[in-house]
């Protein structure tokens, strides 16, 4: 069901100076930036991404680990099987991805991804 690892992202007040410090710092290449939500890196086989603030609400402390799946309603019914409450929304990035989001027993943020078929 789970194909594995896909990416970690960490939420972010100041996308601009996360990118900096990632990409100058560090060094790793960015392969990806959506405006201020979002930017993703190559960091070896699986990817690390920042999440940009939205709205100007506290920035969540952590990251989230997220699952790539084939088929994401299958893969959440399954895991709804296995006693997972996922949160209500299961967001879209049209023509790129659709996630849900859950929790571990410990609160930990953990989603899973489809990404479009092209």
């Amino acid at each position: 069901m789970l194909r594995g690892l896909d990416h970690v992202y960490f939420w972010t007040r100041d996308l601009e100076g996360a990118v900096a410090f990632y990409r100058d710092v560090l060094g790793l290449r960015l392969l990806r930036r959506d405006g201020d939500a979002w930017a993703e890196f190559d960091a070896g086989p699986v990817r690390l991404a920042l999440h940009g603030r939205i709205d100007r609400g506290p920035t969540p402390a952590g990251g989230t680990a997220v699952f790539a799946v084939d088929d994401l309603e299958a893969a959440r019914w399954t895991l709804e099987q296995r006693g997972v409450r996922f949160h209500e929304h299961v967001g879209e990035v049209p023509g790129f991805a659709r996630f849900a989001t859950f929790e571990d027993p410990d609160g930990n943020v953990l989603s899973l991804i489809e990404y479009a078929r092209r």
